[in-house]
């Protein structure tokens, strides 16, 4: 089963157009996550617009018949993304998707948005 993080290109955190940079903070998250999830089992996929614009840079971690969760507030660094990557795999590696809070990557505490539980099956 496919762990994807779904990375939002155009979340811009609030001074970005005061620091006058031409590429999103989105854009250079994803590009920090490619590079981290490089080698893993983990799949990575840009998409413009999450919907969370109050919270970027935003992430989503899905995969089938798992937990599915939004993170957000990030900055776009290194750490975020590999923390965002370290915590993908766990979320790969747990049958539901959930979590051990112990184990959790620092970089990631207190940028949970959201979770959703996992859609139906056919047969459901």
């Amino acid at each position: 089963m496919t762990t994807w993080i779904t990375v939002c290109d155009t979340c811009k955190c609030d001074d970005w157009a005061a620091r006058e940079v031409d590429e999103t903070d989105g854009a250079m998250l994803a590009e920090r996550v490619e590079a981290a999830a490089r080698g893993t089992n983990l799949r990575v996929r840009r998409t413009s617009c999450l919907m969370g614009c109050d919270h970027s840079c935003n992430v989503a971690v899905q995969a089938a018949g798992k937990l599915c969760y939004t993170l957000g507030r990030f900055q776009p660094t290194e750490e975020a993304a590999n923390g965002i990557v370290e915590w993908a795999g766990y979320h790969a590696a747990s049958e539901t998707g959930q979590v051990p809070y112990r184990t959790w990557p620092v970089a990631v505490k207190g940028h949970f948005v959201t979770r959703h539980p996992p859609l139906p099956g056919e047969d459901e």
